[in-house]
């Protein structure tokens, strides 16, 4: 299917990597046989696995307190007191795509001269001189490959960008092109959701691109450091396939760019570190018992003992043979001291035994504990974290919650009454909304409640735990059955699965014969359902087209006249952007009825429906309210209103249908989900799941699919992702959980 979603940019941009067929190599040499590429390859992994990722990656401190050391996915520790870390990889990247501010014009013109002389198109001038800076002409002109690093460019359009440049130097096996080829498939590797790749697959798709030698190409890059080789111990029963008990468990050999490696490390470092430093609150009576403990200033008996033998009151000692440990190092080792407000196990089994429901006391009870905690459940189960929030404020700690879009606060703020303390994650992280920052940087909070929790990629879930303070309790919260991220990584599922800090599992199911559908989905099953009032409708098409024809009637027609829910509050949602059930032709079908015009505002009349996404995975839908030279002016769904400037026009898209990940962290009160005859590669049981579930009273679903949708929700659980967290906090923590 053309144009599908999981984060992918629309056409005109890269895709999903695949079997490429560029137009040609670029002066081949002779490729090696089959045998000796393998050979090859079998021999950089063996040469990464005796050295290890610390040769490539940066070393690594100590573990956190608590923590065992790691193996070849240690995770480096922070300074205390250093402060919150530099800007996120995710943030760097978001920068460099804005163009750090205003770009020269004289880089602008010669970078477009240089596009020019290679057939390239002069328009990514501007996004080369934000990647490259001010140099990006003579960068283009050293390595013509390098322009594969710019938004849609493939690997058949650099080839034939460096032929017109170099002419008959450019050759299929040059160290630049190798550098460009192992980079962009790590590229197109994260658009598909992965923070690693297996060597073998970057090898087999550098061969797909006429690459002469992969092991070089990709030691090459590994030298460079833009990538990065990990070794992790293959688990499953692939880990088992030989049956000998003596053999050395089996491992693979994985790659990560450089930014996603460094994000998934200090991921896992913030997790470690939030518990390892987590003090759990005293009883009065405990308190003051502590506080009434006889003090000298030579410690307690025990302390003085260990004082003598290890000599650590001697003046001299500094000057023995073994070093002292830096302050910064002990202060990061020491767990925080609990706040002086932070409540007893007494305060919390008594909130615990006042929460509404048994799953809501599950939840309190292991907030109390411990310092990390995951949440699990539907829409309904959401009123869990809406009371535990409403408990700890009540215990007097600074708790807020966090949620995916506007939509979600409001209705998480509705659930957790009117003094809860609900922002949206981009506005916490950004400052406009929420706590504000503590002196040293951190948020300034006792208690954090992410929502969406499955939304969240490895880069901004290491950005979140960043921002908080030692000693901070999180709970992440979410539905494990939802699509994952528009981004790298399966954060939410991996922690899940790593069983590293309490997960509680809701009770409290979704209601309704749309909560029924969407339960059987989960576990594989797709049932009908009773639907006496027509919350749930299935009908058929024989193809994409009639798929689009009925959609928009239910949308236009049949759902506002039959069930009183206004079109506006009706979204039609389809696997991709292109082909004849897409969005494209669904909100081209919508607008001739519901808004038929001319598109005089840079495609748009006033009353269009719109949305607009800043980042893969974040949407905001609107309103055109009218169009003059100064921009698109705009009403989003919460009531603000914005003035999209006409450069900034052409990122909008018309907003009547939507793919599933356009529409994440959001409900309707009606849904149309359309199924033309080409959607069977997109569907997983995921997908259908978080579809489906988009709709509050009614779904209608649009079905010309045939037999793939039962065999995907059977069979296909989701698209596989390969990630090395799960691993990194197996080395680093024991799961108890």
């Amino acid at each position: 299917m053309s144009d599908t979603e999981n984060g992918a940019p629309e056409a005109g941009s890269a895709g999903p990597a695949g079997p490429v067929s560029p137009a040609g190599p670029v002066s081949p040499a002779g490729p090696a046989g089959p045998a000796d590429k393998a050979a090859a390859i079998a021999e950089l992994a063996q040469r990464i696995r005796s050295v290890g990722p610390q040769a490539a990656a940066p070393a690594s401190a100590a573990a956190p307190a608590g923590a065992p050391a790691g193996g070849s996915a240690a995770v480096p520790q922070p300074a205390a007191g250093s402060g919150p870390a530099a800007p996120s990889a995710a943030a760097a990247s978001s920068a460099r795509a804005d163009g750090g501010g205003e770009q020269p014009a004289d880089a602008l013109r010669a970078t477009a001269e240089v596009l020019t002389a290679g057939g390239a198109p002069a328009e990514l001038a501007a996004a080369a001189v934000a990647e490259f800076g001010d140099d990006a002409a003579e960068r283009l002109r050293a390595d013509p490959w390098a322009v594969l690093g710019l938004p849609g460019v493939r690997p058949e359009h650099a080839d034939r960008f460096a032929r017109a440049l170099l002419g008959p130097d450019a050759e299929a096996g040059d160290a630049r092109r190798a550098q460009a080829l192992v980079l962009w498939l790590l590229e197109q590797a994260v658009l598909r959701g992965h923070s690693a790749l297996e060597l073998a697959e970057v090898a087999a798709g550098l061969e797909r691109l006429r690459m002469p030698e992969p092991a070089a190409a990709i030691q090459a890059a590994v030298e460079d450091g833009r990538v990065l080789p990990f070794q992790e111990e293959v688990t499953g029963p692939e880990a088992h396939g030989s049956g000998d008990e003596d053999d050395e468990p089996p491992t693979r050999t994985l790659l990560a760019l450089e930014r996603l490696a460094m994000a998934e490390d200090s991921l896992a470092e913030g997790l470690l570190q939030l518990m390892a430093t987590f003090v759990p609150g005293e009883d009065p009576d405990d308190a003051e018992d502590v506080a009434a403990a006889p003090e000298d200033e030579g410690g307690s008996e025990d302390e003085a003992a260990a004082s003598e033998t290890d000599g650590s009151h001697d003046e001299g000692a500094q000057d023995s043979a073994a070093p002292a440990e830096p302050a910064e190092a002990a202060e990061a080792a020491a767990p925080a001291e609990a706040p002086a407000h932070a409540p007893g196990p007494t305060a919390w089994a008594a909130a615990a035994e006042a929460a509404p429901s048994s799953s809501a006391t599950a939840l309190v009870r292991a907030v109390a504990d411990s310092a990390l905690v995951l949440h699990t459940g539907g829409d309904a189960a959401r009123a869990e974290p809406a009371a535990l929030l409403t408990t700890a404020a009540g215990l007097g700690l600074r708790a807020w919650a966090a949620t995916w879009t506007d939509q979600g606060r409001a209705a998480f703020a509705a659930l957790a009454g009117p003094d809860a303390r609900v922002v949206t994650l981009a506005e916490l992280l950004s400052g406009t909304g929420g706590p504000g920052r503590s002196s040293d940087g951190t948020l300034a909070l006792d208690l954090l409640v992410v929502l969406d929790a499955p939304l969240l990629d490895v880069e901004l879930a290491a950005t979140v735990l960043e921002s908080l303070a030692d000693g901070t309790r999180l709970v992440l919260s979410g539905d494990p059955g939802q699509l994952w991220s528009a981004g790298p990584g399966r954060f939410f599922a991996d922690l899940l699965a790593a069983k590293v800090c309490p997960a509680v599992a809701s009770r409290t199911p979704d209601f309704g014969p749309i909560g029924e559908l969407v339960s059987g989905i989960g576990i594989g099953e797709l049932q009908p359902v009773e639907a006496p009032d027509k919350e749930v409708v299935i009908l058929t098409a024989r193809d994409g087209a009639e798929a689009v024809h009925r959609a928009v009637q239910l949308l236009t027609d049949s759902i506002p006249r039959a069930l009183g829910i206004p079109a506006e509050e009706v979204v039609l949602l389809t696997p991709g952007h292109g082909g004849p059930g897409g969005t494209r032709a669904l909100n081209a079908a919508a607008k001739a009825r519901l808004n038929p015009g001319p598109g005089r505002f840079g495609g748009f009349d006033p009353g269009d429906r719109v949305v607009e996404s800043p980042a893969p995975g974040i949407t905001r839908p609107a309103r055109v309210l009218d169009g003059d030279a100064a921009g698109l002016h705009l009403e989003y769904a919460d009531g603000t209103r914005r003035t999209v400037p006409p450069a900034d026009a052409a990122r909008l898209r018309h907003g009547w249908a939507l793919t599933v990940h356009q529409a994440l962290g959001r409900r309707w009160p009606g849904a149309v989900v359309v199924l033309p005859e080409d959607a069977g590669p997109a569907l997983t049981r995921q997908w259908v799941y978080t579809a489906f579930g988009r709709g509050e009273r009614h779904l209608s679903v649009v079905h010309a699919a045939g037999p793939a949708l039962a065999q995907a929700v059977a069979e296909s659980p989701a698209q596989p992702r390969t990630t090395r967290l799960r691993a990194i906090l197996a080395e680093n923590a024991a799961a108890e959980y």
